[in-house]
Order: C-alpha cells, then structure tokens, then sequence
C-alpha cells in the first residue's frame, strides 16, 4: 500500500487547484502553492505544464504511486484508439473510482480505505483490491452490513457530486452497474484535466 507523505489537503495548492471541488478545501481561502515561496508566479515551461498536468490527475485519483500511474499510462499506449481518452477509461475503470463515483463514499481516499477493508462485492464476490479493473456490464455493491455505516450515509446526501451517465445506481440497494467506460466530456472532473499532456509528458 502506498504511502503519502504529504498531506492530502495540501495537494490543491500544490497543483493550484481545487481538484476535487470540496467545499472545505484550503485552496477556497488560500489560493497559493505551499511553501515559503508559494505566492511566486512566472512563466512555465512547456515540461512544467506537463510534469502539473500529470500531477493534478494522479493526485486527483488518491493513492496511485507514480509506479503504479506510469503502468496505466503504459496500458493506455498499449490499447487501441487515442491514449488520452484509454488513459482516463482505465483511470476510470478502477474500483476504487467507480465506488467514488457512485457515491458509496465521500473522497477518493475513502474509497480506496473501503475497499481495501472489503465492503464492496463485484458481481457477488467481495474485491478488495482498489485497483481492480471493473469491466463494462459488472455490478458494484456495498455489503450489506456495511450499509449503515456513517461515511456512506454521509457520501450519498452529498449535494455537489452527481452520479455520472455511465454508471447506474440505485442507493436504496446500494448497486451501480459499470454501464460504459466513458470518455473524457464525461467524467465530472470538477477542474479541467488534460491528458493529452500527461501523454506528451511520458512521450517526451
């Protein structure tokens, strides 16, 4: 399991960003990189543009080493079709993602913590591998003595995340069916992520 050092709440500024659009992130009151010289702006490179890029959507999915981020880049290059749209089909496929996304849980980071403690069943058997690829047609579920559980309560009220088209979800069963892998339009990113970047990073 992956170790962060820093912490997760310092990720958005360190990108500049609001990467997960949460209310109560420090980048809302404070719009500057951590670090005594964080308030410093200047001209960036096109490697600098990049290297943020890369950084702002592996951070964005919690606890992906950059091992683990430069396998799925490759698996991306590897499949047929353009490599950015297959880089966030496979970012996407996750499960640890699609339990976020369904919101089985409040964060990212949650999600990861959930499956690895084994609340979640794919197709009836229980996974607890966060970095298992769900395939299009396979049904996630929470188990069900972990249901009532508070931050799963607290996830599925949550007003400012939507469940995306290609998933659906019944919360009063507590089941999403991986309808599709989706494209980029699709994934309810609250900032703009750009892959194509991230190819042109790994490429260069």
């Amino acid at each position: 399991m992956s170790k962060r050092i820093n912490a997760k709440h310092k990720i958005d500024r360190r990108v500049g960003e609001n990467i997960w659009g949460r209310p109560k992130s420090p980048y809302n009151a404070r719009e500057t990189r951590p670090g005594q010289h964080g308030q410093r702006k200047g001209k960036v490179s096109d490697y600098g543009l990049q290297l943020m890029a890369k950084q702002k959507l592996k951070g964005y999915y919690g606890n992906i080493t950059e091992r683990q981020f430069s396998r799925i880049y490759k698996d991306a290059l590897r499949k047929k079709g353009n490599t950015s749209q297959n880089l966030i089909g496979l970012l996407e496929s996750r499960l640890d993602a699609l339990v976020y996304r369904a919101k089985f849980v409040p964060t990212i980071f949650a999600a990861r913590q959930f499956v690895n403690h084994g609340h979640i069943l794919v197709n009836g058997r229980r996974v607890n591998i966060a970095s298992y690829s769900v395939k299009p047609g396979d049904v996630v579920e929470v188990r069900e003595r972990s249901r009532n559980m508070g931050l799963v309560l607290e996830a599925v009220s949550l007003p400012e995340r939507d469940v995306p088209d290609y998933l659906s979800v019944d919360h009063s069963k507590m089941t999403a069916s991986y309808v599709r892998v989706p494209q980029l339009e699709e994934v309810p990113y609250p900032v703009r992520m750009e892959p194509n970047l991230v190819v042109e990073f790994y490429s260069s």
